[in-house]
């Protein structure tokens, strides 16, 4: 839902049909609680989980913090966006009841050029026409008070919770997918940069075995972020092993988030597609109920066709229409580029 004059990877959470629980689920403390084993064992391994379960807390109250922060990233990294609505501001400095269609008509319009996309569009002029006719606004400062806070609406609403999802037990597992050229592998990197700046000792998994130069870039990302990094060990060995391994690798090791890159796809891509659902498997084996979050990398500077690829990889507009939260969104090219979603946030700065 924005158009910007630099490339935008917004990182979209897939909701619980694509993603499973939380790791730990009450029954399954209670169950490790219940075991043959003294009483002394048991009250240590659930401290184990409790005190893990505070530094996951911890972190996400950091970031969201973070977030809160860096409002100025994101209100100069959506400059062309509010440049297109600008003329919103104009349309309501002199209004009038009279000019009601033609304004709205032109706001619609203003909407459509910044990659709101039809439906959303329309149904925010709707509501504006419902409530103008209705008298319940009668200035042009509350028409946009109203539309401010109408898309406001449209983004919290359905998208359930912007931050991420880790769960009660290290290492958290986060696989990050999408289409080839959307910007992957970049924003897992600046993401690790994040999670690293917040004390997070951080494994990457180079899954993306498709392309010959993924691994190599993904090293890099690893040495600029000081992460370690599991690779493939061979030509032939495939995606759902090097993640395995990473995972195993990530327990073994105390690793508090294994961020697990995979081979870019087009949604078309059937047997690509499949791949990822192996690699979800495989994960899962070795820590249950993971991965924590599948975060879906989308480039918003392709407009409603993102759309397509977030329906085939789940089995904004986005948010209102398939309901995905959105995480984080890319603000430029910069290694600390990547912020925190914050939606109040980011309709301040389109519409400032």
């Amino acid at each position: 839902m924005a158009a910007v004059p630099m490339r935008l990877v917004p990182l979209v959470s897939s909701p619980s049909s694509s993603r499973p629980a939380v790791q730990l689920p009450p029954s399954g403390i209670t169950a490790d609680l219940n075991l043959s084993r003294s009483f002394r064992g048991s009250a240590s391994r659930f401290r184990c989980f409790a005190g893990q379960t505070d530094f996951f807390t911890r972190l996400g109250r950091l970031i969201r913090e973070k977030a809160k922060n860096d409002v100025e990233k994101i209100f100069s990294g959506f400059s062309k966006t509010r440049e297109n609505l600008a003329v919103i501001d104009e349309l309501l400095l002199y209004w009038n009841l009279a000019d009601t269609d033609r304004v709205l008509d032109e706001l619609e319009e203003a909407l459509l050029v910044s990659d709101f996309g039809p439906k959303i569009s329309m149904k925010i002029v709707d509501s504006l026409r419902d409530d103008i006719l209705a008298g319940k606004l009668k200035s042009g400062n509350e028409i946009k008070e109203a539309l401010k806070k109408s898309v406001l609406n449209l983004l919290t609403g359905k998208g359930g919770k912007t931050e991420l999802q880790l769960g009660f037990r290290k290492p958290a597992v986060i696989m990050v997918v999408g289409v080839n050229g959307g910007g992957k592998t970049t924003s897992l990197g600046k993401l690790a940069r994040r999670l690293k700046n917040e004390g997070v000792k951080v494994l990457m998994a180079a899954g993306d075995t498709f392309r010959a130069a993924a691994s190599e870039q993904l090293e890099v990302w690893a040495e600029r972020t000081g992460s370690e990094i599991v690779t493939a060990e061979g030509d032939k060995v495939k995606a759902p092993l090097v993640l395995s391994q990473a995972v195993k690798k990530g327990k073994e090791q105390g690793y508090g988030v294994v961020l697990c890159d995979t081979s870019g796809r087009l949604h078309t891509n059937y047997s690509l597609m499949e791949e990822l659902v192996s690699c979800k498997k495989a994960v899962a084996k070795v820590i249950p109920g993971a991965p924590n979050e599948i975060l879906l990398v989308l480039d918003g500077t392709t407009g409603l066709n993102m759309l397509p690829q977030a329906r085939e990889f789940n089995e904004v507009s986005v948010v209102d229409e398939l309901g995905i939260p959105v995480k984080f969104i890319g603000v430029g090219e910069g290694v600390d580029d990547l912020q925190p979603f914050d939606a109040e946030a980011f309709v301040n700065a389109i519409f400032s």
